[in-house]
Order: structure tokens, then sequence, then C-alpha cells
């Protein structure tokens, strides 16, 4: 019998139900941060810990070595009503050190204290060297089965549902820094395949710096803050970065993809992920394909505009992960599509000119559409942040049957470093029995002792061959899953350190992608390289990196020098391939579902209750996440809360605004109670001043807004000009909520922004 079923099945298909509840948003605003309201005296009464909120859900109970236990879902969590010690000893006090009197001497004896403090000294570990920021969320996967010509991993058959964990990450910045500064971000998804755990770790961008891993060292070191001051925190606008990449021309690529909108996502749920390198899939006939992982957000990819990013880095530092964890509780569960670009497995390995074991190359989709393989939809929190989204441990190595490696240079570092660095991060070589890396497939490895050892092995002979245990474990033949590694010829050779010629063109891929962009994500990257080199000190990287955009575009280099104040280079127009442009590579043009969308509505205790009412049934319908704003935040009636209040609120909160009235100032609306007060509107004393920025910002940063009142007023205190796109006014609730959705198809009103680089 395949023991691959059975209990381990069981699991499985109770975690995919989840996927298949149907659930619709709620109505409720998420965030709150237990599962029960507390009351306002501290209970004294013992009674069990509160469960998991709804939203939640924590790696599944298996053991060590990946057996179902059949133990309750929080078998590993707090137990019993009363404060104990970690040996379960109950203890009466926690406030108050054991001391020879009340003045004391602290005593030694104190085996409570010692405890207490000792294991708080010890509660962290080292952050991840790169991408320490992060958020996840519990998820399922849905094989679409169209893969199975290529791949004979079990995973991917039609209908075929896995349970996953996906990790969401910035590169540079510590585990404190800010969630919306411009940097690459990470997309990892571990697959809890019965066939042993597939970890898929990759990008929101699909190429990277460098070539060769041995030169990860390096960039990393480039992009961290300065050694000598630690800053500047979570970005690349400082010299190392810039020296580095201007002199290794080979980061072009990712240098300007890092310098487009991607790079400030809206979202992690508005977001692609990319597999970087050339992975090699393997059929149930032993035939190989080589091919691109891509992760098509079924939202789509929609970024911030910059002021956006720096005010909300000010705001509200964890934006992302809020997002990403109220989205899951209201019930707007994430989507994204697995799809592959697939290739001939040719002995040269190139398609089209292009070299696929090139990782800072991509193939244009044009030339090779991506074809969707399977649905991962997040439906789940995690319960535990440190125990899950922290200690969770993805590795490329970590593979499946179907799926093999390529000769990529740069994942060939990768396959080192993931596991070296997980074994100092997480104490010892037993990683993978923590819960959340802990495999749904049986695992029986002849691995044995080291740190943190959970399981308690049997057996006297962790051996090959044996007779003592019977000959157990026993090697496994094709017909038992087993994974092989791809028979690849290796052409005879020489040692050499160096690169094979195809690797050498550094330039014409990013003039590609600069010439798939619409003018305003010209004018955005423009923008972004002139504000991070403005923050360069050094004049001569300034120079240098001008002699680069020079590769790729006269207007790029032109507008970037006029910006600093220096002169363009002269056009580098000799070899400058003739290039199409992809159209794929440009976040517009495209219309996407409004599910998920967060809306403000304006509003103040005079307004038409029954009115704000009828518009967030109407909202929620439509799949918006409603949010009212208010002068304070008291209630506007027994049944309609206030989530945020005019002190509180700014406008890249939300991707739309309803005014649903035009409020007098508030008592705090001067500045020395709030700084915003007057920003706009100071010469307007009938309304709120910190209402009119809000509609002013919302306007500038070309999102949709509509007003149910007479809004002329408001409007020419926020300097929106009223017959501009994506401005409503004097409809009604359910008419202008249809009138925003409909807007947010694309994101933003992007005819608002003139753009003037073609």
């Amino acid at each position: 019998m395949d023991d691959r079923t059975g209990p381990v099945k069981k699991i499985v298909d109770a975690v995919a139900e989840t996927v298949h509840d149907d659930r619709q948003p709620s109505g409720r605003v998420p965030g709150a941060p237990g599962s029960r309201p507390p009351q306002v005296a501290e209970p004294t009464e013992p009674r069990a810990p509160l469960p998991p909120k709804p939203d939640q859900q924590a790696p599944l109970p298996l053991s060590p070595t990946g057996r179902d236990t059949g133990a309750p879902a929080d078998v590993r969590s707090q137990s019993g009503g009363y404060l104990t010690t970690a040996q379960g000893a109950r203890l009466p006090d926690s406030d108050h050190s054991l001391k020879a009197g009340p003045r004391g001497p602290v005593l030694l004896q104190d085996h409570h204290l010692r405890e207490k403090i000792t294991h708080f000294d010890h509660e962290r570990i080292p952050e991840r060297v790169v991408h320490a920021r992060g958020a996840a969320a519990h998820g399922v996967f849905r094989g679409y089965g169209t893969a199975s010509a290529v791949s004979k991993a079990a995973f991917l058959k039609e209908g075929v549902e896995t349970p996953l964990f996906v990790r969401f990450s910035t590169v540079l910045g510590s585990r404190g820094s800010a969630d919306t500064v411009r940097d690459t971000r990470g997309f990892a998804t571990k697959f809890y395949t019965t066939e042993g755990v597939f970890d898929l770790v990759g990008n929101n961008i699909p190429v990277f710096f460098i070539q060769d891993a041995i030169k990860f060292p390096d960039v990393i070191h480039a992009g961290k803050p300065h050694p000598d001051r630690e800053i500047p925190q979570a970005q690349s606008a400082h010299d190392t970065f810039w020296d580095f990449v201007s002199l290794h021309t080979e980061a072009t690529h990712h240098t300007i993809w890092n310098m487009s909108d991607r790079a400030i996502p809206r979202s992690f749920r508005m977001m692609e992920g990319f597999g970087i390198h050339t992975f090699r899939l393997v059929n149930a006939e032993g035939a190989a394909t080589l091919v691109k992982f891509h992760w098509k957000p079924k939202a789509g990819v929609h970024s911030l505009v910059w002021e956006e990013a720096q005010l909300i880095g000010g705001m509200d530092p964890d934006f992302h992960r809020r997002d990403l964890a109220d989205a899951i509780e209201a019930g707007n569960f994430p989507q994204w599509e697995l799809g592959i670009q697939a290739f001939p497995d040719t002995p040269e390995q190139m398609f089209q000119g292009i070299d696929l074991l090139d990782p800072t190359k991509i193939v244009p989709e044009e030339l090779a559409p991506v074809q969707p393989i399977g649905l991962l939809t997040l439906n789940a929190n995690p319960v535990n942040y440190f125990a899950e989204t922290e200690q969770v441990a993805f590795h490329p190595g970590h593979l499946v049957p179907g799926i093999d490696i390529t000769d990529d240079p740069l994942l060939a570092g990768r396959l080192f470093s993931y596991l070296d660095t997980q074994i100092t991060r997480l104490g010892g070589p037993n990683f993978a029995q923590i819960p959340i890396n802990r495999t749904h497939a049986p695992v029986n490895d002849m691995l044995r002792d080291g740190f943190h050892q959970d399981a308690v092995h049997s057996g006297v002979a962790p051996y090959k061959p044996n007779s003592l245990d019977g000959g157990c474990p026993f090697f496994a033949g094709p017909d038992d899953h087993a994974f092989v590694e791809f028979p690849t010829p290796v052409a005879a050779s020489a040692k050499v350190r160096a690169a094979p010629a195809s690797f050498a063109d550094h330039f014409s891929q990013p003039r590609l992608f600069w010439l798939s962009l619409s003018p305003v994500e010209r004018e955005h990257v423009i923008a972004a390289y002139t504000f991070e080199l403005s923050k360069v000190y050094e004049q001569a990287i300034k120079e240098r990196v001008l002699t680069v955009l020079a590769q790729i575009d006269d207007t790029l280099c032109q507008e970037v020098a006029a910006g600093l104040g220096l002169p363009a280079p002269q056009a580098a127009t000799t070899g400058r391939a003739d290039i199409a442009p992809s159209p794929a590579l440009s976040q517009l043009g495209q219309r996407w579902p409004a599910t998920g969308r967060v809306l403000g509505i304006v509003a103040d205790p005079g307004s038409d209750v029954g009115a704000v009412r009828g518009i967030r049934e109407a909202a929620l319908s439509a799949g918006l996440l409603p949010l009212v704003i208010a002068p304070t935040g008291a209630p506007l009636s027994d049944d309609l809360a206030v989530q945020r209040t005019f002190a509180a609120a700014r406008s890249v909160e939300f991707d739309a605004l309803l005014v649903a009235a035009a409020p007098a100032p508030g008592a705090d609306d001067r500045g020395v109670r709030d700084a915003k007060s007057g920003a706009v509107a100071a010469n307007r004393p009938t309304l709120d001043s910190r209402v009119a920025l809000l509609v002013n910002e919302a306007y500038r940063h070309a999102k949709p807004i509509a007003g149910l009142v007479d809004a002329r007023a408001l409007w020419a205190a926020a300097g929106v000009d009223p017959q501009a796109p994506g401005v409503f006014s004097e409809t009604d609730g359910a008419d202008a909520v249809a009138a925003l959705a409909e807007q947010l198809g694309t994101h933003r009103v992007w005819e608002r922004f003139p753009a003037t680089a073609r």
C-alpha cells in the first residue's frame, strides 16, 4: 500500500475544504486583536485560553517525522487556566521577585525569576540576512492537470489540492523596517505535497542583480546600510548600492525593474511572483522540459505612487502585512494562478537567442506564453508570527519527483546558501522538524541527533545496508515515486572561473523593459532614478550611472541628468539592438476585479445614516472593504461604527473615496492639535481642512472620488477639477459605489497623470 495515503490524505483533504466553503466577505471590519471582545475590568475567574480567531490556522498536528498524530489542531497551544512554570507548576504571583523582606535584596533561589528572565533573554533568534521583514499566510493549491504532460509531480495533477504556506518579504531591511520601501519583494511558497516538501523561492521581479552566486555577498553588502553608521535602512538610495551596480553592469536589468513601480507594490495581493531561474520538469516517461515559473495575481498587478509609499512608511509601516491579514480575515481570499513558460531542453539551453541559464534575462511572454497549471488561494492567517512566519525555512533544494534544477550558476549557490543559513538561524540541522516546516509525507531519513531533535527514533541500525532493522528503510524505485536527478549530459571541459559569452549582454533587456512601459510608467522610472541618485554623495557615482543609462535610452538618460543638474553623456546609439516591446511587462492596459479594494466613506454626525448604511451594503456587495471616516470615533448610529477619524486617516489607506458629507471643522482641526490641519483649504473655515487634504491627496494620486452631497465647495478647497476623469459628483450611493468599483478596474485614473516620456 502507498503509505502517502490514509491519515496524511485526510489532513490534506481537511485543509483543502477551507477553500470550498464559498465564504463571502463578512461585512465585519477586520483587525480585531482577539477571538472575543474583552470586558472593561480585568478578568479574575480562571478559564482556559481563548481559541484562535476564525481567520487563523496553525501548522497541522503532524509528528516530527510527518505522521498523523490524530491530535486536535490546538494540541501545541498553551493549555490550562492557571499561570505555571515551564514544567507545569502553578504560580501564585509573577509580579514580585522573591526577596529578603519587602525592600530586598532579591534572593538567588528565586527559580521562577531565573526561568522567566533566562527565557526572555534567549527568545530572539538571528534574523535573516536578507528577507528579514516578512508576512505570511496559509493556503491551498489546486492543480489544473495542464502540467501533467511535462511533469510527473503529483501535486500538479488535475484536482489535487495541496496545503501550503506563503511568505512575502522585503530584501534589504531589518525586521523592524517599513513595508513600503522601494525594494524587491520575496514570494516564497512551501507546498506540503504527498511526495515531500517543494519550495518555490522567488521574488516579485523576474531577474536578479547577479549572474553567479559567488557575487551574492557583494550585492547584498552594497545594498545594506553603510557599515559605519547602519544607515540608510531598507532602501537603495545611497552611495554603496549605486557604486556597485554602476560598476557591475549585469545588475542593470534588475536595477531598472527596481526603479519601476514594481518595487512599490500596492499590496502583496497585487504583485506577481517569479521563480527567476530556469527549472527542469520531468514527465512520467522521463522526458525533460525547461520552464520558468510565474505567479499571476487574480487581483491584477498594481503599485503605489512614490509619495504614497513615503507617507505610508510613516503613517503605517506595517501597511502590507496588515493588508494581507485584513483581506483574509474579511474573507477576500487572495489568489494567484501558477503558470509556466516552457522551452525545449536542448544542449544549448537557449531560446530565441536568450540564454535560459542567465538569471538576469527574461523570455518575453509574447515569445513563450505563460500556461496556467494551478490556482493558489490564501485562506488563513498564522496563529503565531514567530512560530510560523519567522521560523519557516525555505530552500530551493526542497524538490519533489518531476521537478529538478538546471546549471544556473546563481541557483547552484542558493542550493548551498539556503541550507547553510537555516542551520545557523534555527539552531541546528533539525529545522525541518519545527511544526511549520514539517513535511506531510512519511519521513525515514536515518538522520540522527543534533540540536533540537524532537523525533524519538527507534531501531539500532541508522545506516545502509543493514539487517538488524530488517533492512529498513529501503530504496525506492521509479514506481515508488522516487526522486531521480535527470541524467543531463555534461560536456568535456576544463575547470575555469568564467561565464559564457551569452551572459555578456547587459543592456538589451533593460532597454526592452523601458520600451515596454507606458508613458506614465516611464515617468515614474525617471523620477525614481532621479530621487535615488540625488541621495548619492559622490558626484563620480552619479556620472557613472548616467553612462549606464545612456546605454538604455536617450530620453531616460537625459531626463535623469536634467533632474540631477548634470550634463547627459553622449547617447550610445551604436550597437543598440532593434527591440520589439513586450506589452506583458507593463502594469497598465488591462482591467481587474475590484474585490478587496478599500473604500473610504467620509461622514459626520449630520450625515444621512440610512444613506451611509446603504453605501456600506453596496460596497460589500461589490467586494469592497468600506471604512467610515468621521470627526471622532463615536458611532454614527447603534449599528454604524466609525473606523477612522479625520485626525488618524490619510488618503493612502484607501483605493477610492466617497464623500457623504462636507463636514464643518472638528474640535481638533487646528495645527496645535493636528499638524495636518490647514495643509490645504486654510481659507475655507466652513470645511474641516483634514477632509480637504484627504480628498486633495486622493485626487493627486489619481484615485477615483465621488460626492453624494453638493461637493463644489469641498472640490474647490481640495483643488479638485469636478470635470476631471474619475470625479463623480452629486450621485446617489449605489451609483457612486458602482462608478468607483468600475474605475478601480484600472487601479487608478491614469488620465490624470500627464506624461511626456515617450
